[in-house]
């Protein structure tokens, strides 16, 4: 009896569940968390490696006042471009925010479009090796002698599997990368651990898409959105941090070149919306290796309901 009581009342206990919102940049990853998070009267945290730093608003596409006052969200705005903020650094800070809500939520929202991060809470990596400032330096004449593109044509070679993925843009991803490889002699992806981290919550992956034609569109129309915001103003008073890694990355690096004088601003413009779709094909590279997510279609006018019965089915 004592027993069967046990069970009864083990398997009455709700199971905490995280459930990741996932999917490449401007498919309505927002929109449908704080609908979730309405649902399940919880909170969302941000799994978006940019919308962390609170000097950049606007080129980040973060949620607005009014969605931020919808429900709760963590990581946005909680560090400044200044602080070393890594992705290691995140998985602790992440699950320790994680260990907290799960004492008065079931269920928590974890939406954002860096699949790195994502796996960074739901499964952890290993160890990467020691950056060895000799080849750091080295990599860093060769980038300012030759431009990035030797770079990401060496990264090409070492590792095809993290080129596919990086954000080709971003020097100092492509630099570490370049690092663990001359360091080590294994390319930086086979770093991921074999054998994934048990977290102590269920979790559930959801991804959000969109045909490529209407992504392509939204991302285009994003972009002269926050030109009407004042993105080139945001990034025109960060011109003094442009050296610091959270500043390379799309919206950021083309406007620095047009206030360079090395590109127009009609070219800074079009490159923004080229490199921002590049940008969320390889978003969807990184997640459909993913088994585990569950695929829907962003436009669905049932989208929410759909999300809610796909999360109950995985119970």
């Amino acid at each position: 009896m004592t027993n069967f009581l046990f069970k009864v009342i083990t398997m009455s206990r709700p199971i905490k569940t995280l459930i990741i919102v996932a999917g490449p940049t401007a498919v309505g990853k927002t929109a449908a968390a704080i609908e979730l998070a309405r649902h399940f009267n919880t909170v969302v945290v941000s799994a978006d490696s940019r919308q962390f730093f609170r000097e950049m608003s606007i080129g980040t596409a973060k949620p607005n006042a009014e969605e931020l006052a919808a429900v709760k969200h963590y990581f946005i705005n909680s560090h400044s471009i200044t602080e070393p903020f890594s992705v290691g650094d995140f998985e602790k800070q992440g699950l320790a925010l994680l260990h907290e809500l799960f004492k008065t939520h079931d269920h928590v929202i974890l939406a954002g479009g860096s699949g790195l991060y994502i796996k960074a809470i739901c499964e952890g990596f290993d160890e990467l090796p020691t950056a060895d400032p000799v080849i750091r330096e080295k990599l860093n004449q060769q980038l300012e002698e030759n431009g990035i593109e030797s770079l990401q044509q060496k990264l090409k070679l070492a590792d095809p599997i993290y080129y596919d993925e990086v954000d080709l843009g971003n020097p100092q991803r492509i630099i570490r990368a370049l690092e663990v490889f001359e360091a080590s002699g294994k390319p930086i992806s086979s770093f991921r651990q074999s054998t994934v981290n048990k977290r102590p919550f269920n979790i559930v992956k959801l991804a959000l898409n969109l045909p490529r034609e209407v992504l392509y569109n939204r991302i285009n129309e994003r972009v002269d959105m926050m030109l009407q915001q004042g993105l080139i103003a945001e990034v025109s008073a960060l011109a003094s941090y442009r050296h610091l890694n959270a500043l390379n990355t799309v919206g950021y690096s083309e406007l620095f070149d047009y206030f360079d004088g090395n590109i127009t601003l009609e070219k800074a413009i079009e490159m923004i919306k080229q490199n921002t779709r590049r940008f969320a094909k390889r978003q969807l590279t990184w997640f459909r290796k993913d088994t585990t997510f569950h695929w829907l279609q962003a436009s669905d006018p049932d989208i929410i309901a759909k999300m809610i019965n796909t999360v109950a089915s995985e119970r």
